[in-house]
């Protein structure tokens, strides 16, 4: 089961209160800006900053890969 649409239209890191990309079939929410991963366990977003993951470069660049192959659109537009 997917995040529901409406959760991911608000959620954002707690880190930086920025947009976050989630990747479903990764079970995880994903901060470029900072490139910290957050887990989804049974369909529920952990936002710990506490236990969120960063991603070494390599990882960031596959995600980023992920997301412009799939279009994938951020949880939000962040304000310019």
């Amino acid at each position: 089961m997917a995040l529901d649409q409406r959760l991911l239209d608000i959620l954002a890191c707690p880190k930086d209160k920025g947009p976050l990309y989630y990747f479903a079939d990764e079970a995880a929410l994903y901060n470029p800006r900072l490139q910290l991963s957050y887990a989804v366990r049974d369909d529920i977003p952990v936002m710990l900053i506490d236990e969120a993951t960063h991603v070494d470069q390599t990882e960031h660049d596959r995600l980023m890969k992920v997301v412009a192959d799939r279009n994938l659109a951020p949880t939000f537009l962040a304000a310019t």
